[in-house]
């Protein structure tokens, strides 16, 4: 009776009722829930036709009617891409700003309302990262960003913070041997970011000198995240950013307390070498060449 694809399709059955999937007037805004994503993907700034159907997943010709329907309503304008006649381009009309800003202010209140429904809070919310992590797992993209970014100081202090509950001696970033941003920004080296529809869930940075020789830092995969091959992923893209940088051989440091870290580096050939700097948190230290 509680079999596990049962507890999926109650799932499912559950927050298709909570989301008003089947509602003919989503949010009661008078049209359905898809024509009302087109409208927000496109308020949030994804004003290519091709890119809001990869995003929605829908097929052209759903994507055709739910864009004439918001024509017809005068919320949005489509022209032809400047610069290639094979493309089109959206944007809100003042009218479809107006309807955007409604339904976030309904969306965001509504959020509000649900979240205090439950007297488990924080849990809620990392089941909610969890089901989204999963569902979102080949929609998420990797780019990169500025250490100093609002995205990536929040991996960066997610990092720590994830350091300072798992090492025996906690961790305080002062003492450890922190990477300038100019280090981890081109042509010296990457700072990466993982997005899953607009949220960071993960960095790497490629600490660079300018040299033939680079480190791997920061690398941080969020809970919710994990056991997805995200973290393979980021190792991946900061090697192919060290070969377009030149670098041929990366070096990194970890702690044995970050068991699955180690278990990433030795099946993606890496090899273990040496202490190769005075930093007090790392006890295993690795080496690749690129």
């Amino acid at each position: 009776m509680l079999d596990a694809v049962s507890r999926v399709r109650r799932f499912n059955r559950a927050v298709t009722s909570a989301v008003g999937a089947l509602d003919t007037s989503f949010l009661g805004r008078g049209r359905p829930l898809g024509a009302a994503r087109v409208l927000n993907a496109i308020g949030h700034g994804c004003a290519e036709v091709g890119d809001i159907r990869d995003y929605l997943g829908l097929d052209s010709g759903l994507m055709s009617r739910l864009l004439r329907s918001l024509e017809d309503e005068g919320l949005i304008e489509t022209t032809t891409h400047a610069s290639d006649a094979r493309r089109r381009t959206c944007r809100l009309t003042a009218t479809g700003r107006r309807e955007f800003n409604a339904y976030e202010a309904i969306s965001n209140r509504q959020a509000r309302d649900f979240l205090a429904r439950h007297t488990q809070r924080e849990a809620l919310l990392a089941a909610m990262d969890l089901i989204a992590s999963a569902l979102g797992r080949d929609g998420t993209t990797l780019r990169d960003a500025d250490p100093r970014s609002d995205e990536a100081r929040y991996c960066l202090g997610a990092y720590y913070a994830e350091l300072a509950r798992r090492f025996k001696q906690g961790f305080d970033v002062k003492l450890s041997r922190d990477p300038d941003a100019k280090d981890m920004v081109r042509p010296r080296g990457a700072f990466i970011v993982a997005m899953s529809d607009g949220l960071p869930v993960g960095c790497v940075g490629l600490k660079g000198s300018g040299g033939a020789l680079a480190e791997i830092k920061r690398l941080w995969v969020a809970p919710a995240a994990r056991g997805l091959g995200l973290g393979r992923r980021l190792m991946e893209a900061a090697e192919n950013a060290a070969r377009e940088l030149g670098i041929t051989v990366l070096r990194l440091d970890t702690n044995s307390a970050l068991g699955e870290a180690g278990q990433l580096y030795r099946t993606s050939g890496w090899t273990e070498i040496p202490r190769f700097n005075d930093d007090p948190y790392p006890d295993l230290f690795f080496e690749k060449r690129v």
